[in-house]
Order: C-alpha cells, then structure tokens, then sequence
C-alpha cells in the first residue's frame, strides 16, 4: 500500500498542477449573482426618509437596510448598525475602543490592565486569533464539541479568571467545522457568571444565511437570552453582506444593547462621518426584503452546494474506511474539516504544496499558528470551478494517504 502511494505520489507531482483551496473566497460565479449591483442605485439619490445618502451623516446606516437584515442576524432594528464593508474591520474596531475607552460596564480600559485574554474555541477562525495577536490579547484554546464550544470548560474559565475579557464565536456553520451552537449552548453562554464584569462575546455570525440544505439550521437568539439572563451589555454582534452579495463591497452590521450600541456610535462618531450610504442603497434596491435574501441565497446555494458534495463524495471514496482521515459534513457555511492522524497535517500540507496544490497552513485554525495534535486541515471548496476542485481533492487525498501510511511504516 505504501509503494502504490508513492507511486500515485510521483503521478501526481508529474502533472504541473497550479491549484489553491487556502480561503473561502465566493467563486467569480457566485459574485456574478450581484451583477446587478453595479448598475445600481441608477438615477436615485434619496433613501426612504428622503435622506440625500450622497452627503455626510447617518451613522447607525440606513433604516430600510436594517430592517431587512435585522431579522437575519436576529438584533432588533432600532439596536442594528449598518456600517462599512467588512465585519472584521468593526471586531477590530470594538478592540481597539475597549483597550483605549472603557466598555460598559468595564471598571477600567482594557489596556491598563496588565493582561488580558479571549477564549478560542478550537478548530477556528485564523483572522479572530490574528486580531488577537495583533494587540497581544493572550489566546485560551477550548475544545469545540457538536454542541459548540466545551461550556464545562469556558464556564469553569470565566467564572475564575477576571483577566479574561471575551470569546470568539462563529455560531452557526461555524468555520472551519460546520458547528452549529445548540439552544443549550446559546442559553449558559448567556447565564454564566464572570469574574470580568465587561465579558464580551464577540458572535460573528458570518453564515447567518448561507445554507447548503433544504433544511436551514436554527440557532438560538443570543442578544434575547443576555438581556433574560440579566446581562444585555455582553453580547456583540456582527455580520455582513460580503458572503451575499460582494465580497469587497458589501455593507456590514453591528448588534447589540442600546448601551453597547450607544457607546460604539460614540466612538464612531470621532472617526467617521457616516458610512457608504450609496452602497447601503443599492443593496436596499437590490435585496428589496428578507425574503429577497433567502431567494438570492437559493441561488448561491445551488453554485455551492454542488462542490461540497463533490468533496464529500471524493473523500468517501479515496479515503472511507482507511482510517487515515475523518471529515466534517456541514449543513452550511464555506469549510470542510479533515482531520488526519496526529503528526500528519503539516506533512500533508507540504506534499500537496510540492505537488502543486495549496491549501491554508496547517495549524492556522488554532491560535499562534499551533494546532499541538498537528492533525487540522482546514479545506475550502468555494472558489474553485468544480472541475478544478475535483482534480485538487483527488491530489489531496493522494497525499493524505502517503503521509499516513508512511508514518504507520515508520
């Protein structure tokens, strides 16, 4: 088994393949859904309320774009902001403001406390665990479970440490495993006690909308459950278009209390005055409703869709039953989760980038870069055309099972 792996090996790296599955880009295909955007808002200079969106002003964003997104990120109207094009841009911000402002609640700005540090949930986002580092926030990994997040352990962790001051979530189809948190999970998120009084949960419901099945999955209301639980500032809410409509030029949303709402438009107010009005417009004109959301979603779905199923498909037949792999199948979202044997991730990594074939480092799912097992391969099928994909997992199969068998040989 192991000689026919090295010689499907050597195959593979004679085929000068060129091909990348490093990020969950939405392909040019699914872009295209938006065309019509750029034609947009045509002739039209006024939102509903007759507001002139050319000019300066509108901080919170315009209603009739809040209204229609409200729903989908599950925040009340009145406590939405539409803002810039990227939710990673305002997770950013709200860092920076709570180092150098006090959050409410706080008892002093985060950057006079000697440390601070989030809890990560593990497998999870590279950019969260960036930002993090970025402004030397320490990092606390937690094992996710199919319920989300280990709460044994983040309840245990929060409940004794007041240096640490919040927790990366990425609710629903979460990246890069597919999770989606359980009512049981939202509901302690939103109840437990903490040694911090400014605590926040920083939920980047980046997939709110992005189902790959007939069957949507339901995620719980965390800002409802904070304000029942008797803690309305602890949430943070964020989402955005850029999965729906254009990646580099949609329009993203900030949910919160009215206090945590009131205390970022404050500090937006000192950097901005007002945001793409023009853009929020066109994707009024463009989205028209919630429902207009959910019909264009159909149609992302049925690009993406497809790809995942031919990853699944390709995992199952090279890989099933070997024992050298497992995988996520998710219901929604942008990732696929391989697992391979312990040792083997950043082997597997190599092999395919000699053959050709990159893939997002291994270990970039875990804080500092360091996955300790060395096992999570983070695979993103959006952005190649099917053809392309199919060639690239066939390829990455090819070098998940030389590492594999190699290291049972060793």
């Amino acid at each position: 088994m192991l000689e026919r792996a090295r010689k499907d090996y050597e195959d593979l790296a004679g085929r000068g393949l060129s091909l990348d599955l490093t990020r969950g880009k939405p392909a040019p295909e699914q872009l295209d859904l938006g065309e019509d955007l750029l034609s947009l808002p045509g002739g039209r200079h006024t939102a509903a309320d007759g507001t002139d969106v050319r000019n300066y002003g509108g901080l919170q964003g315009l209603p009739e774009l809040r209204e229609i997104c409200a729903p989908l990120f599950q925040v009340p109207v009145e406590q939405l902001l539409a803002l810039g094009n990227s939710s990673l841009e305002l997770m950013h911000d709200c860092i920076v403001h709570a180092l150098l402002s006090e959050v409410p609640g706080a008892e002093s700005r985060w950057v006079d406390q000697e440390r601070i540090a989030f809890l990560c949930p593990v497998p999870g986002y590279d950019r969260h665990f960036g930002l993090c580092e970025r402004f030397g926030i320490d990092m606390i990994p937690v094992a996710m479970t199919a319920e989300g997040p280990d709460m044994d352990e983040v309840e245990r962790l929060v409940a004794e440490n007041p240096k640490i001051k919040g927790i990366w979530c990425v609710p629903k189809y979460s990246n890069p495993d597919g999770t989606v948190y359980s009512d049981e999970t939202v509901a302690r998120l939103a109840r437990m006690e903490t040694a911090a009084p400014d605590f926040r949960i920083f939920w980047d419901n980046a997939y709110a909308v992005h189902h790959l099945t007939d069957e949507p999955a339901e995620l719980a209301d965390l800002l409802g459950a904070c304000a029942e639980a008797g803690h309305p500032d602890r949430a943070f809410v964020f989402g955005s278009t850029s999965k729906i409509t254009s990646a580099g030029a949609g329009v993203a949303f900030f949910g919160s209390s009215p206090a945590n709402v009131k205390w970022l438009l404050a500090k937006n107010a000192k950097r901005s005055i007002g945001p793409d009005k023009i853009n929020q417009l066109r994707h009024v004109m463009f989205l028209r409703d919630a429902d207009g959301v959910r019909a264009h979603m159909e149609r992302q779905r049925a690009l993406l869709a497809p790809k995942f199923e031919a990853v699944a498909r390709i995992l199952e037949a090279e890989l099933g039953g070997t024992g050298l792999a497992t995988w996520t199948a998710p219901k929604g979202g942008y990732f696929v989760t391989l697992t391979v044997p312990d040792g083997c991730a950043k082997a597997v990594v190599r092999r395919a980038a000699e053959a050709g074939i990159v893939l997002t480092p291994a270990g970039a799912t875990h804080p500092y870069g360091d996955d300790p097992r060395d096992a999570v391969i983070r695979v993103a099928p959006s952005y190649p055309g099917l053809a392309e994909l199919e060639q690239a997992m066939h390829g990455l199969t090819v070098c998940v099972r030389l590492v594999g068998l190699e290291k049972q040989a060793a």
